[in-house]
């Protein structure tokens, strides 16, 4: 029997996927596999399918990336493991949105080498302060928009395009 001290902690067995993905053909994923594949046997995890792609983390369709999404959404596993959370992708935009879906679906999330895992309450407080931040980023965002439409108004133009705006069917100049 385990003390409550004990600083291992034991998780119940949960089917997950891990992905690994390299930038380059000269990269290899095998040692991301490994790290990973060791983590699940430590921790009691099920391995339900490894998917691997080579290509850059900006590019949001990745091919095994969609089918291993396609699988979380039919409920094929609980949860998603890789090596860093710049495996899945490096937009922030892009990441909320994952774990939105993530949460939604009930799947977990765990990188390894940074201590990131949303079945565990600090795991889960870390994702909602970089949401926190993601959502602070979207605000200012959204301010400074309606400040330069505000400035653009006020010059008589629109938009991107910078034309003159008509007022009662006659071009101001």
């Amino acid at each position: 029997m385990k003390s409550q001290n004990s600083p291992i902690r034991y998780h119940e067995r949960m089917k997950v996927a891990i992905y690994c993905r390299v930038s380059t053909e000269e990269q290899d994923a095998d040692k991301q596999e490994y790290i990973c594949k060791e983590y699940c046997k430590n921790n009691n995890h099920e391995v339900f399918r490894v998917y691997k792609d080579t290509i850059s983390g900006k590019e949001i369709s990745r091919p095994e990336f969609n089918i291993m999404l396609d699988d979380m959404r039919r409920y094929k596993f609980r949860g998603i493991v890789v090596t860093k959370l710049d495996r899945i992708g490096r937009s922030l935009k892009h990441l909320l949105s994952l774990f939105d879906e993530f949460f939604t679906k009930k799947v977990e999330f765990i990188a390894v080498t940074q201590n990131i895992d949303t079945s565990t309450s600090a795991g889960k407080l870390q994702m909602q302060i970089m949401g926190a931040f993601a959502e602070f980023e979207r605000n200012i965002i959204s301010e400074r928009t309606k400040e330069g439409m505000r400035g653009a108004k006020n010059v008589g133009k629109r938009g991107k395009d910078k034309r003159q705006r008509k007022k009662r069917g006659v071009l101001r100049k």
